[in-house]
């Protein structure tokens, strides 16, 4: 099945409904990521106390879950928030952060995939291939230094086990559903220098899936185009500056991203 992006209405629809981006996710990016969905046009609301965290996700438009700082009671949270989701059909995003990395955050992120239905996990190769049980050697929360013969057709066994898209983020993006693959060669190798690059991906998933509810897939794609390019046009502006300008200039550029903008410098192709 061919994939079509519909860029303009995407945006519009984010335009038009604002969704209110309900975040349980770290303290190191949590400002990024509410500036970003700012940015493009979101709400964001950070509430992790499990008091509220139901009745958070009951009004929200789409839920993030994000483990970079892990605690048991940020779990539960989670889990809490995420059920009340998937009983409301509200889209669920999961950045499984470091994956991979202890016992610790393997055995959380199984906890969450168990019960809560995710429509949307992005991470990079390491996190995602440690989150579908795949032993890998990490060296960080952003290493992506592994190969693996046939890498689209394992990343669609892994969407098809968990019923959700996979986003991979890196180099090379790669998004699947399990049928469908989309590889996207936008972005630049400086946002990794910079923390929260993929939180604030996590959140721009977050924002135009709860606008485009009907059209996850699409959106997600949408979604990382806009970052990677962001981060292009960034880099051309600021890289005589610094990463700090670099840093704030992603979210400059976020937010005055056109349809125009991602249909002329958007690089991508369907699998």
């Amino acid at each position: 099945m061919e994939v079509t992006l519909n860029i303009k209405k995407i945006l519009e629809d984010i335009n038009k409904t604002k969704p209110l981006v309900h975040h349980i996710t770290n303290y190191v990016t949590v400002n990024d990521c509410a500036n970003v969905t700012l940015a493009i046009g979101g709400s964001p609301v950070m509430a992790d106390a499990i008091d509220e965290a139901s009745q958070m996700a009951s009004i929200a438009s789409s839920l993030v879950l994000n483990i970079g700082t892990l605690n048991a009671d940020k779990i539960n949270s989670m889990i809490k928030a995420g059920k009340k989701a998937n009983s409301l059909d509200i889209p669920v995003v999961f950045d499984p952060v470091g994956c991979g990395a202890t016992a610790f955050r393997n055995e959380m992120s199984e906890l969450l995939i168990k019960n809560v239905n995710m429509s949307v996990i992005r991470g990079n190769l390491s996190e995602i291939l440690a989150l579908s049980g795949k032993s890998v050697v990490t060296k960080g929360v952003d290493s992506s230094d592994i190969s693996i013969k046939n890498l689209n057709e394992y990343l669609k066994n892994i969407a098809e086990k968990f019923k959700t898209v996979i986003a991979v983020t890196g180099k090379v993006d790669r998004i699947t559903d399990g049928e469908k693959i989309v590889e996207i060669y936008n972005g630049c190798k400086e946002m990794s220098n910079i923390t929260g690059s993929g939180c604030m991906c996590s959140s721009l998933i977050g924002t135009f899936v709860g606008a485009n509810k009907d059209n996850i897939f699409e959106a997600t794609v949408a979604a990382i185009l806009t970052m990677g390019i962001a981060g292009e046009n960034a880099w051309d502006k600021y890289k005589y500056e610094g990463l700090g300008h670099f840093h704030m200039g992603i979210i400059d550029e976020i937010s005055k991203i056109t349809p125009e903008t991602i249909e002329l410098n958007g690089n991508w192709n369907e699998k």
